[in-house]
């Protein structure tokens, strides 16, 4: 089988999960992609861009993958027929319909139905956690209620005949080849590794941290990921607040570098208001990190009762994991294995046949 894989936004997770998924697939594969950046100008112009492309081309393919920041019903309408008539099959890593915004009356609901054509467009069409599909499914039943004068009957069905949940497969081999964590008798080590932005709720993470250090308890800090030319306020106030305590704030440049920090720290946490999979913790899980994670989103999924809380009891549960301390080595792996490429790519196969 030869794959034509176009990637409108070939970076982050998005780029992370398309390498992997082409690596272990048993497949021959041609990738075209762009930049990660301009994701709104993606998601309206990306689908004549690629046809363009492929217009003045003569290639054959037996499939064609995609994300979902690609349009695809637009995408078919614009190919050549012997590119339109390919199997079309689209990777959902996240949906408009429950992506935040800042404010609601914000929310363009033109992205939320492209979403919804891409899917009805699509041959096989797969979502990275059950919280995406459904979340997915239910924010289009809302909005489609709403039309005045038209329906889109049997559309729930035809899109349920061919929905899956696809975790993405995740390579851990960087990870376990990090040194592994030497004990230095030092105050345990909260671990924040998440995108710098209000989503991930790191007002709620850091006032919770500045209220525990007023109260003595000791613990230190590493905070990585990416970080944008706008970003809350706090991570500013908390670096200088909680400085004596920080083992690392800001960005690792190398993987390297970051799979190191990992090890070095005890628990990771997420705080996160929207998050469709969460490969970051998974990744520190993986590490030795014990996870303390919402009892929300994709998080109900993937992680144990005994690792997820309710706000209001957050502080108390950071205090009770920070006492608990690191995982085995022989449970971070039990936790994580069944996310793996090889756990994974026999359900990837069995979908791409």
């Amino acid at each position: 089988m030869k794959i034509l894989a176009v990637e409108p936004y070939y970076g982050g997770s998005h780029k992370v999960f398309g390498d992997g998924l082409l690596r272990e697939l048993p497949h021959e594969a041609e990738l075209l992609t762009l930049p990660a950046q301009h994701w709104k100008w993606r998601m309206r112009l990306a689908a004549p861009y690629f046809a363009g492309l492929l217009r003045e081309r003569d290639e054959t393919y037996d499939a064609i993958f995609c994300s979902s920041l690609l349009d695809v019903a637009a995408f078919r309408g614009l190919l050549p027929p012997h590119l339109a008539a390919l199997p079309h099959l689209v990777y959902f890593h996240e949906n408009q319909f429950a992506y935040p915004v800042q404010v609601e009356a914000e929310r363009d609901i033109h992205f939320a139905l492209t979403n919804l054509t891409t899917a009805l467009a699509a041959d096989k069409v797969a979502f990275n956690s059950r919280y995406n599909l459904e979340s997915f499914l239910a924010g289009a039943k809302d909005l489609l209620a709403r039309m005045p004068d038209m329906t889109l009957p049997g559309w729930e069905d035809a899109f349920r005949a061919k929905a899956v949940v696809l975790y993405p497969g995740m390579d851990f081999t960087g990870v376990d080849a990090a040194p592994p964590n030497e004990p230095d008798n030092g105050p345990p080590v909260v671990l924040w590794n998440h995108r710098w932005e209000h989503d991930k709720d790191p007002e709620f993470f850091f006032r919770t941290l500045l209220s525990l250090a007023e109260q003595e308890i000791d613990f230190r800090l590493i905070v990585v990921g990416q970080s944008f030319r706008s970003q809350p306020p706090i991570f500013a106030e908390a670096a200088e607040r909680l400085a004596s305590r920080v083992i690392h704030f800001g960005y690792a440049q190398e993987r390297g570098e970051y799979h190191r920090l990992l090890r070095q720290a005890d628990v990771v946490v997420s705080t996160a208001r929207h998050e469709f999979y969460g490969m970051s913790v998974l990744e520190a899980v993986r590490a030795g990190c014990r996870p303390l994670v919402p009892d929300r989103l994709s998080y109900q999924e993937l992680f144990l009762g005994q690792f997820r809380y309710q706000d209001e009891e957050f502080a108390q549960a950071l205090c009770q994991s920070l006492k608990a301390g690191r995982l085995s080595a022989r449970e971070a792996q039990e936790f994580t294995g069944p996310y793996s490429w090889p756990a994974q790519l026999p359900q990837y196969l069995r979908w791409f046949a």
